[in-house]
């Protein structure tokens, strides 16, 4: 068998354009032995041809992936193409590598599955892709997110605007930061930005902190107060969680927006305010206003440009990126050499649903950092609740394509905690084929966790 391999067979000619290729690319055979790498995915792992072709890839690339989420195990299974898996792999000195991964069955001239190729795009510090590249955009906009990108994109036209605009997503999905590039792009930049956490003010005191306050007009009122609109005049008023605003001041906001006017507590006279106001909000306004505990004008006049910021669950493939780029801002505050994540630590990583989005991944690094010494960041160094339960090794070595297929279905649907649907989106299957691969043989050689055999009958329906 020569240097490609028998599922991969092109000229020198084809070899030399795969080995100009930024990203890494190789193929496998129905055995799982590597039997082509390119010059990038060689250079990732910091090995040799001779040293890796021939191998099983598991052996290469040296990842507990390939037991979870082996996205050629699924092309070949389901003859299908796979794109844009985050996973991670092991450098030769130890340490972990994200990457970007997209596979697809290789097939013969009769259309039968010979083998698979898969290719592997790095995800690391120095070369990730930047969110946008254009001035004044604040470098910590770090996704690949093709949503969050096309939002980014407008954010210059829309700051240029002068339009109020409405920031959508749950708490840590970076509000408060397109809020702050917003001014930094618009025709305001020189002047203030004003947040004010309308959830943490008591609804008696939003109004004098939002508008101010003359000498007089209660108790202890001694001299005049100016409020958040007069401090952000000339520049930008970030009203963060105004669905926490209570009823009777929203109507005042709506006067603001609308006239550009406003009375200071215990005034008499109009104040005029020229400061752009950006809100935003973790609830749902627009059911809020139908409910009635919202106003339905305010609504409107303040969702002119609606933004949507998506959690981090649903953007994993951004957690390399985020992760690295945290640990570069935190380890040398905590005065110690840390080189990076081990792969077991990036795959718990990429693996959890993340309810505080990118502010608790921020948390995890910084609490990893405390832990770790130097070198790696290991899962010792985790929190708690990021601590493996590791499966027993496979013997694949000797298993057949069907129960690999077999074992991949079982631990994803374990990994779900028996919800089939999941399981079926983890793996990139139906349904209908999950079921088929699990009754596929009466031998049971993996035995199921007791969480899976518990629900795995009664998951079929969930969602």
């Amino acid at each position: 068998m020569n240097k490609l391999g028998k599922p991969f067979p092109c000229t020198s000619i084809c070899s030399s354009i795969m080995d100009s290729v930024a990203d890494g690319v190789f193929t496998i055979d129905r055995k799982w032995i590597v039997t082509y790498l390119n010059r990038s995915v060689l250079a990732m792992l910091g090995l040799t041809a001779s040293e890796a072709v021939g191998r099983k890839c598991w052996e290469v690339f040296q990842t507990r992936d390939c037991q979870d989420v082996c996205v050629l195990r699924a092309c070949m299974g389901e003859d299908c193409r796979i794109a844009h898996r985050v996973m991670t792999i092991e450098r030769r000195d130890g340490t972990a590598l994200p990457v970007s991964v997209s596979a697809a069955p290789v097939k013969d001239s009769s259309g039968r599955i010979i083998g698979g190729v898969e290719t592997l795009r790095a995800l690391t510090a120095e070369g990730r892709p930047r969110a946008v590249r254009r001035p004044g955009l604040a470098d910590e906009f770090i996704t690949m997110d093709p949503d969050l990108l096309e939002t980014l994109s407008l954010l210059p036209q829309v700051a240029e605007s002068g339009a109020t605009v409405l920031l959508l997503g749950e708490s840590g999905t970076g509000k408060e930061l397109v809020a702050r590039a917003i001014h930094r792009l618009s025709g305001c930049h020189d002047g203030p930005f004003v947040a004010v956490n309308c959830g943490a003010l008591p609804g008696e005191l939003m109004e004098s902190e939002l508008f101010g306050y003359k000498a007089g007009a209660f108790t202890d009122a001694r001299k005049d107060k100016p409020g958040r609109f007069e401090l952000a005049q000339g520049g930008t008023l970030f009203l963060d969680e105004i669905g926490e605003m209570p009823l009777t001041l929203q109507a005042k906001i709506l006067r603001v927006l609308q006239e550009r006017v406003y009375e200071p507590l215990g005034g008499v006279e109009s104040v005029r305010t020229d400061a752009r106001v950006v809100a935003s909000t973790n609830k749902d306004l627009a059911h809020m206003a139908e409910e009635g505990s919202f106003r339905l004008d305010l609504f409107y006049r303040l969702n002119v440009v609606q933004f949507t910021l998506p959690p981090l669950r649903q953007r994993l493939h951004d957690v390399p990126l985020l992760a690295v780029h945290t640990l570069a801002n935190r380890r040398f505050a905590q005065g110690k050499d840390i080189r990076g994540f081990s792969p077991e630590v990036m795959r718990l990583l990429t693996r959890h649903s993340y309810p505080g989005n990118v502010r608790e991944l921020e948390n995890v690094v910084e609490y990893a950092c405390i832990l770790c010494p130097g070198g790696l960041i290991e899962p010792a160094h985790l929190p708690k609740g990021f601590k493996p339960n590791l499966p027993v090794a496979l013997d694949e070595e000797r298993m057949t394509m069907d129960e690999v297929r077999y074992q991949a279905a079982v631990r994803a649907v374990n990994h779900n905690n028996g919800n089939r649907n999941a399981a079926c989106r983890e793996l990139g299957i139906t349904k209908d084929t999950l079921r088929r691969i699990l009754r596929l043989t009466g031998e049971e050689k993996i035995v199921p966790s007791q969480n899976w055999a518990k629900n795995l009958s009664a998951s079929d329906g969930a969602s």
